[in-house]
């Protein structure tokens, strides 16, 4: 199987290189750019597996250049930051970033998520991690499931809302995949953590939250329901 290729972007030289090192110990091929104007050009070059992006980086930051190659390609983005606080998590989110992690960060740590990532999106996820895609959810007993004029298409992956194709990410369509198999039942945000983000750990629910309402921006602000206090549900 190929080796997996990331693009990183970020503009510290230190972290840039150390980062670099560690993922390449980890069989991972490596393409480090450092600015955002030249992580784009090596995107259009490469087209890496997967994408880490730091948010502020000199030219075009982190969170722009995630716009610009989630307008091109759904491959998946991991934002780099360094407050957890920090707007500019939620702002890469709302970019279409997949997942984020925070520095300082654990190069093991790293690994973990890139490839829990990866095997969210179907691809290898490195020399010891086992790939793993959407399609392996648990099917559902009909191939298309239906609520009011939203048609989810487990097996085709696609997704109409009133005759018309839904454009998802990958981790959209995973998302709506969950809340499609439990109709009317309430999903809390730990459990989508672990079912989507595949976070046995934990993990911040903004991400949750953040997916939940560009989701909602798609298929219908009315047919995903907030639940105070426990979570998401997903309207027959």
């Amino acid at each position: 199987m190929a080796d997996t290729h990331v693009l990183f972007v970020e503009d510290d030289d230190v972290i840039r290189e150390a980062t670099q090192l560690a993922l390449e110990r980890d069989g991972f091929v490596v393409t480090a750019m450092p600015d955002g104007l030249a992580g784009l050009e090596a995107f259009r070059a490469n087209r890496p597996d997967i994408a880490l992006l730091d948010v502020m980086v000199p030219g075009l930051d982190g969170v722009s250049l995630c716009r610009r190659i989630r307008d091109e390609s759904t491959v998946p983005v991991i934002m780099l930051s360094a407050r957890a606080d920090s707007i500019d998590v939620v702002l890469g989110l709302e970019a279409g970033a997949d997942d984020y992690v925070t520095k300082p960060f654990d190069g093991a740590v790293l690994v973990a998520r890139i490839r829990a990532v990866l095997r969210r999106f179907g691809h290898a996820s490195g020399p010891d991690g086992n790939g793993a895609g959407a399609a392996e959810a648990a099917e559902p007993a009909e191939a298309v499931l239906r609520f009011g004029d939203l048609e989810v298409d487990t097996e085709g992956m696609e997704v109409r809302k009133g005759g018309e194709n839904v454009a998802l990410t990958p981790t959209e369509m995973r998302l709506l995949l969950e809340f499609s198999h439990a109709p009317g039942t309430v999903l809390s945000r730990d459990r989508l953590l672990e079912r989507v983000w595949d976070y046995g750990w934990g993990g911040d629910t903004r991400v949750v939250d953040v997916h939940v309402q560009r989701l909602r921006g798609k298929i219908g602000q009315d047919r995903i329901e907030t639940v105070r206090g426990f979570g998401y549900k997903l309207r027959g």
